[in-house]
């Protein structure tokens, strides 16, 4: 029961902090170019640099603890 209820505090404040993280992210609207073949660009090798490379990191670890979280909550309901 106790690990029930810490999993769930810990999902529930992963959750609000990955939606920041996510909120805090610049967007890569491509457009309607994207329809004609511009594409290409989005789907290159894009490195993200400075604070992007730091929030798509935050929220890739962010993302994997909220599934092993969510996977917790479920096992020990």
């Amino acid at each position: 029961m106790i690990i029930h209820n810490v999993a769930l505090v810990g999902l529930i404040v992963v959750s609000v902090l990955l939606i920041i993280v996510v909120l805090l992210m610049s967007g890569r609207t491509a457009g309607l170019g994207a329809l004609t073949g511009g594409a290409e660009q989005l789907f290159g090798r894009q490195k993200a640099r400075g604070l992007d490379a730091v929030l798509n990191r935050v929220a890739s670890v962010l993302g994997a603890l909220f599934f092993i979280l969510a996977l917790l909550v479920a096992f020990y309901k």
